[in-house]
């Protein structure tokens, strides 16, 4: 009997890193990179752009910004299934919801 293993295909998200002009500032946020990756959840691509952004090997050429760190945040744009948006605090990335002052 052969049995068939049922592998998830990673999807493609839609990626937006938002940083503020100087570190540590807590609004002012403005879009810095944009790109689409591959991954099996929000998690995979989170860990994808911070393993990639943190680097300098790494990093795109056409990136002009610093690295990826506490209080950036990451917009995963899913479409029409919603945009999901998830900040880097001392405990690691959390969702947030985004309000004006942003």
């Amino acid at each position: 009997m052969t049995f068939k293993r049922l592998v998830k295909r990673p999807l493609k998200y839609e990626i937006t890193i938002m940083q503020t002009p100087n570190p540590g500032d807590r609004n002012g946020y403005r879009q810095v990179y944009k790109m689409s990756l591959k991954g099996h959840s929000h998690s995979d691509v989170i860990s994808q752009v911070f393993r990639n952004f943190n680097v300098s090997d790494r990093l795109p050429k056409d990136f002009h910004a610093r690295y990826v760190g506490t209080r950036d945040i990451i917009l995963i744009d899913e479409g029409t299934r919603g945009k999901y948006y998830y900040k880097l605090l001392s405990g690691g990335w959390k969702p947030v919801q985004l309000h004006s002052h942003v």
